[in-house]
């Protein structure tokens, strides 16, 4: 099978391309820059040079393969909503490309947009709309490339996929704590992260393309939920540093934009998933991985 991947040399777009080469599968990668151009050759990929956001490559790309995964997504901050929505464009885009196909279309969204007093599962939709959760533009789109007809699946990942080369949700955290001389969790720290490392990620991605089962939405989750004061725990200590809970003012003082992640609770259940696909994350934990991947480094 030829699979076109966009974001492959992302943290997880490059470990689904590692897997399916492994398995076999004949990769096309959409980068952008000489660097990852050179970085994807050495794996054996296929490379297209372009922007994710060019309507042109995205059909070129779609057209020439079997499958498509989408994992490329702008994680700035400070244009989120913008980036959220340029993500609905894309997904709208890959999907018009495969109306009156029967390629699967694989795209990426979050279990932090669900919010339940209990594990959500693959069952769950989100209740607010991208007007409220920007985030929830992603799914939204594949909504409508479904109802095209367009046999359309979403993996969900959790606040935390986690490996050597992260530069996600952990190394912030980390690099708040060098910088306020603490490390820090809201409150009780008892709001919990679901957690995965990348490439049991990239297994369930590989596999919804290889099994294209009935289930139309995963969530690729090996940890259900880590307390968030055990994760400012393993930071502390690997720094040396003190280790503190922040009320009122200080959540901001110290988290700044981040207050609203080191915040956020969800635990997820990944129990469809595995059953369906057959999935079991063998991968190192979160804590595990805080102390020797390499984030303290």
């Amino acid at each position: 099978m030829r699979i076109f991947i966009t974001g492959a040399s992302g943290f997880v777009g490059s470990a689904i391309v590692q897997q399916l080469l492994q398995r076999g599968h004949e990769v096309l990668g959409l980068v952008r820059s000489e660097q990852a151009t050179i970085q994807l050759t050495a794996t054996r990929a296929a490379v297209l040079r372009g922007d994710v956001n060019d309507p042109e490559i995205l059909w070129q790309g779609a057209s020439t393969c079997d499958a498509v995964i989408h994992t490329a997504f702008n994680h700035d901050f400070s244009q989120f909503k913008a980036n959220c929505e340029a993500d609905r464009k894309v997904i709208e885009t890959l999907g018009e490309a495969l109306v009156g196909t029967d390629k699967p279309l694989v795209i990426t969204s979050g279990t932090g947009l669900l919010r339940a007093d209990r594990a959500v599962t693959e069952d769950d939709r989100v209740s607010d709309g991208s007007d409220v959760v920007p985030r929830a533009a992603s799914e939204e789109a594949a909504a409508v490339a479904a109802a095209k007809g367009v046999d359309v699946y979403t993996v969900r990942l959790p606040a935390s996929v986690h490996g050597v080369g992260d530069h996600g949700f952990i190394p912030i955290l980390i690099g708040l704590a060098r910088e306020k001389g603490e490390s820090a969790y809201v409150a009780e720290g008892a709001n919990r992260w679901p957690a995965v490392h990348r490439f049991d990620a990239a297994a369930v991605y590989r596999l919804i393309v290889e099994k294209r089962p009935i289930l139309k939405v995963f969530h690729a989750v090996a940890e259900d939920g880590i307390p968030f004061r055990e994760i400012a725990e393993e930071i502390g200590k690997g720094l040396g540093l003190p280790i503190v809970g922040k009320t009122g003012d200080a959540i901001t003082a110290h988290f700044g934009w981040f207050a609203h992640f080191a915040a956020m609770g969800c635990t997820a259940s990944s129990e469809k998933t595995r059953k369906t696909l057959g999935w079991m994350p063998s991968g190192s934990g979160l804590l595990a991985d805080i102390t020797h991947a390499g984030y303290l480094a």
